[in-house]
């Protein structure tokens, strides 16, 4: 077990978490406002990955301020920006996650409650993506959801958030309170006990090893399976 508690305080890491919120909402408002889109499904993918881009660079603005104000300075020390060819391991934990552990989350719920968490219910966010997206929009469609969201959020909520919880609680109680945090601020609740299982994961590669790498490899591996799930479906 590694120790993965940081110098950035948490009321820093809140700080900067909220103002890159608030930026990055703004930014994507402009943006999205100015596509002329009706509704969030209507939003071509080429915008959407524009202003997922713009909230993406008001996070990664927010780590370097929190780094300057209450860390050590450097981004990588302080957010374990480390990746070693033993974080791979994150491939396949990242498949099963997705194919096994959070289909058994799930299995109970969806027999107590089956028209909210139906498979369709659960699909429909990642059908709905890929019916827009098609030619170079498909392109976009991988990098935003396989590789931009598995770094951004790797390094927001494992690196900065977990790690200054980390700071002050016990380890697996910062897994718990960054990966709540994480489920939350997707706002699709059909889709909480999923996510929330996925960051529980993510969040012990982090703790375990003390370092990001492992994290960002089992978050890419998990987006890239449920992408093809539903292209196959």
């Amino acid at each position: 077990m590694r120790d993965v508690g940081r110098r950035i305080d948490v009321p820093v890491a809140a700080l900067a978490w909220v103002g890159a919120f608030i930026v990055g909402q703004l930014a994507s408002v402009v943006v999205i406002g100015a596509s002329g889109a009706d509704t969030v499904d209507e939003i071509p993918i080429p915008t959407l990955f524009l202003a997922l881009s713009m909230s993406w660079a008001a996070y990664v603005a927010a780590l370097w301020w929190a780094s300057q104000r209450s860390g050590t300075g450097d981004f990588v020390d302080d957010y374990r920006v480390r990746f070693r060819p033993l974080d791979l391991v994150g491939a396949p934990i990242g498949v099963l996650t997705q194919l096994v552990v959070v289909p058994l989350v799930y299995l109970p719920l969806s027999r107590l409650w089956p028209s909210t968490f139906s498979e369709d219910e659960l699909a429909n966010n990642a059908e709905r993506l890929i019916d827009r997206a098609g030619g170079a929009a498909t392109i976009l469609l991988v990098l935003m959801v396989c590789i931009g969201a598995p770094i951004v959020e790797e390094l927001v909520y494992r690196g900065l958030l977990q790690g200054s919880f980390a700071g002050r609680v016990n380890g697996f109680v910062a897994v718990l309170i960054a990966s709540v945090w994480f489920a939350v601020i997707h706002f699709r609740p059909v889709e909480y006990p999923g996510l929330f299982t996925f960051a529980v994961v993510a969040g012990v590669c982090f703790l375990v090893t003390g370092r990001i790498g492992t994290a960002v490899v089992t978050h890419v591996a998990f987006n890239v399976t449920g992408l093809l799930l539903a292209y196959a479906s």
